[in-house]
């Protein structure tokens, strides 16, 4: 991967709102709540793992379980996953 690609990638995702989640969610039909955003922006503005990488993005989604629940967890995964094919980036993750 395109290191320069990455770090926007990593940035845009430390500096993401709870309100861009709610849209996010909202836009996908994903019940997450405001409280459960503002503790997802907290987990990613806080995390050194690297989601490019599966194992990361295992281990990042299961400390996000502990956060939040085992549904709002999976809410984000599939969130994260349909943002991935929308912005046409499935080559980055592996």
């Amino acid at each position: 991967m395109n290191e320069f690609t990455k770090r926007i990638m990593m940035n845009k995702l430390k500096e993401l709102t709870a309100k861009e989640v709610l849209e996010y969610s909202q836009k996908f039909h994903l019940t997450i709540s405001k409280t459960q955003a503002q503790a997802i922006t907290n987990h990613l503005k806080n995390s050194k793992f690297d989601p490019t990488i599966s194992e990361d993005r295992v281990k990042m989604f299961k400390k996000l379980a502990k956060i939040t629940d085992m549904e709002t967890a999976n809410a984000c995964q599939q969130l994260f996953q349909k943002l991935i094919k929308e912005y046409r980036i499935e080559h980055y993750f592996h």
